[in-house]
């Protein structure tokens, strides 16, 4: 921005009002993904199921944003944003209304999964309208900015929500999420512009995006690493009291420490984004698989379990900003497509990795099981990632 008055430095230009708005939508989609990791054990016990089949609430919601991103991506083209984003949140309530007021287990899969899908289409209209209304200066840190709401999710959401329901039970807890996605959704239905959708390009057009190499690097990394991350935090609740020998009322502690490191990986992935994504993406992901591998043996004690969730959540939550970025530059011609593939990527890896750490807890690992699983995810995440950092970066403008 070009200064008025002679003499001044240019004024540092401002976020929108919007990014941060949007940041506490990403807050809310975030903790109802993860709450069930802080309430693990009410929910089993309330639906007659084991800890490892109530996992299954995860793996089914990562299902939902696996196939709704894309699906909702290209669904909604030619919708405004501003529309998008407020059924999304509204359907998004209704899941969570559904969820509290299930009745059975499977009923619980079928609210989980419809919540799933309209998180997919907040997601992938959320990140594109952060970053367009920054503009490409503030890109990166506007992404960082939104993604934060992951962090904050984990770090007061998720433990929040687990004291909750201790309080007033895990279906209070979701009644409180509907109530305040409600609020949500109010708020972006005033405050987002009202834009009318631009430039569209034919579907084909946006699916010859996806025909280079690169970005099928950046969405197989993805998959596997922010699997890897959220196959441990599924099954975080069994391994703290059984393993590192906690009680039930300093779980969410842990799940504190744990959304303070994802609060400084977001920090950390907005502002070396713009110029060091994959260099940044490359390192993450070697702490996180260091950290995973460390935790096996180590989670016996307390501290030595805190310091390596940090780290954990650090290194994991550095991802999905880096990610998304790296998939809309590469990608640019499909913005909103690349976004959503970028989600699907996260959520499919979740998915997985829940899946599998709920058959290795439920093996002779027992709670041992999901941070191997999640230690040997990471760790495979690096070989798309050295491939990717070894190819020439595409020129940008600075």
């Amino acid at each position: 921005m070009i200064s008025d008055t002679p003499g001044r430095p240019a004024a540092t230009p401002r976020m929108p009002l919007i990014v941060p708005i949007l940041m506490i939508g990403a807050f809310l989609m975030c903790t109802t993904e993860n709450i069930i990791a802080g309430l693990l054990t009410q929910i089993s016990a309330d639906l007659a199921v084991s800890e490892s089949a109530a996992g299954m609430l995860i793996t089914i919601f990562a299902i939902g944003m696996v196939i709704g991103a894309p699906v909702m991506a290209i669904a909604t083209r030619r919708v405004s944003p501003r529309a998008t984003l407020v059924v999304a949140l509204l359907i998004f309530a209704a899941g969570h209304a559904f969820t509290a007021l299930s009745s059975s287990y499977e009923m619980s899969l079928i609210a989980r999964f419809i919540s799933a899908v309209a998180t997919g289409a907040f997601w992938a209209v959320a990140a594109v309208s952060a970053t367009t209304a920054a503009g490409p200066r503030l890109a990166s840190r506007a992404l960082g900015l939104m993604m934060s709401g992951v962090g904050l999710a984990t770090v007061a959401g998720v433990p929040l929500g687990a004291f909750l329901g201790q309080l007033i039970g895990w279906r209070g807890t979701f009644w409180v999420l509907t109530a305040l996605t409600l609020v949500a959704a109010a708020v972006i239905a005033r405050v987002a512009p009202a834009t009318a959708p631009q430039n569209i390009a034919p579907i084909r057009t946006e699916l010859r995006a996806f025909a280079q190499g690169r970005i099928w690097l950046v969405l197989a990394a993805t998959a596997v690493v922010s699997g890897g991350v959220m196959a441990a935090f599924s099954y975080i609740q069994p391994l703290l009291i059984l393993r590192t020998g906690l009680e039930q009322w300093a779980v969410p502690i842990a799940l504190v420490v744990f959304g303070l490191g994802c609060l400084l990986g977001t920090n950390i992935a907005g502002r070396l984004g713009k110029r060091h994504a994959v260099g940044t993406f490359l390192g993450a992901t070697a702490i996180g698989a260091l950290a995973l591998a460390l935790l096996v043996p180590f989670s016996t004690g307390v501290i030595a379990t805190f310091m390596l969730f940090f780290l954990i959540g650090a290194a994991g939550l550095c991802v999905p900003p880096l990610a998304t970025g790296l998939s809309i530059r590469y990608a640019s011609s499909a913005p909103t497509l690349a976004a959503a593939s970028s989600v699907a990527a996260y959520n499919g890896g979740v998915a997985l990795g829940s899946w599998v750490a709920g058959l290795a807890m439920a093996s002779g690992l027992g709670v041992a099981g999901p941070p191997a699983v999640g230690a040997a995810m990471v760790a495979l995440g690096l070989i798309p990632l050295l491939i990717l950092i070894s190819l020439r970066e595409p020129r940008t403008t600075p």
